[in-house]
């Protein structure tokens, strides 16, 4: 919290006359906002919303009850030289209104000479245009992990139970990404269940963070259970992600090596860009969020910018973890600003510096199709640890997928399939195509009462026409682009590579 309170304390003492704060963790900025009164020389707090007016003084209790514009006026009845900070709840649904503008803009004028604050507290960003120049906004962040630490340790306590080290890291650590309401909730639920704190209660923590998460509307909490085994081919990229396997362990920190990045993969659809993500976060033990860059987007004057700074948060609070945009070159690409007042910009600035200074263990992937319409601020070297290209299988490739599928479907009877001739007589087939080739073969098998065989795949994927021949041309600027060196090679072996080595 220290971030939060020194930066409030600062615009206490540089007379900052109008902050807003969005937060839905009411009770907690205004106990920080309190500690942070006392410093300044135990400064008057007085706290006012519309249902019960001015709290916490007796002689002014009530005032200003559903008359927002009367909370406002009652600033102008302490002497000008009084200390104060005036923390209003939910005050952004008044601000259209003309006179509370007008008043505000007013009291903005007037405060700088005085030691007087006003502070908005909202769970959303909503800052009318005419505000946008005397309104400054402060996020406040979510609990660190050492404040969850204090509220387990507070709740273990009133239950009498004494916890060992190990369950009560690992329970901060499922903890960290919730307000200190939810971890109430969830805490009290899982000692009400037992009577006690226990090993198996992550999974009902979890559970309250998915539902966290699902709420905010722009990130998803991803269940991978995908293993690296799963992928077939991409040597060059599964020895690169084997490598950095320990990375986030505080060994490396000792060691000195920084948190790993992220990695951009580019390519053809249904190479497997998806599925490398899932099972990064797998192999790691990391949360997997799935962001859609389509969600960051709303309606209303600045909510775009709030939500990406949003998104950016519940990332960071729920770091070690894997961020996962698909289709990023969709969200942002074609990037001119045109015809949204320049929101794309903006937002693809603030995700663009993020990615380039974060210190978080973050771990971003991003996968894209279209190189073309990537902005090349995406592909400057800084913002990823790597960019590699994921191509078409090759034989030898389409050979293991069609060994990872089997060894799914029919352990037992693999030895029947001839793999061998499969991958010969798949050329220019994705991954996903192989996969569907597979289903379509077992509807042929399934419809005729017997099990399938290599010819009904074979049947099936003489009548599948693959994406390499309907977008041909977008595969070869793609190939030509990363055979230019722009991009590491997924794949040790193929006709690319081979291209690249002769």
């Amino acid at each position: 919290m220290t971030n939060f309170s020194d930066e409030f304390e600062l615009l206490l003492r540089s007379r900052y006359p109008l902050i807003y704060i969005p937060t839905r963790e009411e009770e907690r900025v205004e106990v920080t906002i309190a500690q942070c009164a006392k410093k300044q020389g135990s400064r008057a707090v007085y706290i006012w919303d519309f249902v019960d007016g001015y709290q916490g003084n007796p002689n002014d209790a009530g005032f200003g009850k559903r008359n927002p514009l009367q909370a406002l006026e009652f600033l102008e009845k302490l002497p000008a030289s009084a200390p104060a900070i005036f923390i209003l709840r939910d005050f952004q649904r008044f601000l259209e209104d003309v006179a509370i503008s007008r008043q505000l803009r007013n009291l903005a004028r007037r405060l700088k000479s005085q030691p007087k604050n006003i502070v908005i507290i909202s769970p959303i960003i909503s800052i009318p245009e005419d505000l946008s120049e005397v309104m400054t906004v402060l996020e406040f962040p979510l609990p660190t992990a050492a404040e969850i630490k204090i509220e387990v340790e507070k709740m273990l306590g009133a239950t009498g139970q004494a916890i060992e080290g190990r369950l009560l890291d690992e329970t901060v650590r499922s903890c960290q990404g919730l307000s200190i309401e939810r971890i109430r909730r969830v805490l009290a639920k899982a000692i009400a269940t037992r009577g006690e704190l226990h090993s198996d209660d992550a999974e009902l923590i979890l559970e309250e963070k998915r539902q966290t998460i699902r709420q905010t509307q722009i990130l998803d909490f991803y269940p991978a259970r995908e293993n690296i085994s799963d992928i077939g081919g991409l040597d060059n990229l599964k020895e690169w992600l084997l490598r950095r396997g320990g990375a986030f362990s505080d060994r490396a920190r000792q060691y000195g090596l920084p948190h790993p990045r992220g990695l951009l993969l580019v390519g053809i659809q249904g190479t497997g860009k998806s599925l490398t993500a899932k099972a990064i976060a797998h192999h790691w033990h990391l949360p997997l969020l799935r962001l859609d860059v389509g969600r960051l987007f709303a309606g209303l004057v600045g909510e775009s910018e709030s939500r990406t700074r949003q998104m950016i948060q519940l990332a960071e609070a729920l770091a070690p973890c894997v961020l996962w945009i698909d289709e990023i070159d969709k969200g942002f690409g074609g990037l001119d600003g045109k015809g949204d007042s320049g929101t794309t910009s903006r937002v693809f600035g603030t995700f663009i510096t993020w990615l380039a200074e974060k210190t978080s263990p973050v771990f971003v992937v991003a996968t894209a199709n279209n190189i073309q319409s990537l902005p090349p601020e995406m592909l400057r070297k800084g913002r990823f640890d790597e960019i590699f290209f994921v191509g078409l299988p090759s034989q030898e490739e389409r050979r293991a997928i069609f060994e990872v599928h089997l060894l799914r479907l029919r352990s037992h009877i693999i030895k029947n399939y001839d793999l061998e001739r499969l991958a010969y007589e798949t050329p220019d087939f994705s991954g996903a195509e192989i996969e569907q080739t597979l289903i379509e073969a077992m509807h042929i098998g399934f419809s005729q009462n017997r099990d399938f065989t290599t010819d009904d795949i074979l049947e099936s994927a003489s009548q599948m026409v693959p994406l390499a021949r309907t977008a041909q041309e977008q595969i070869q600027f793609l190939q030509d682009w990363a055979a230019a060196g722009k991009a590491r090679l997924a794949s040790r072996y193929g006709s690319l590579s081979r291209r690249i080595q002769g």
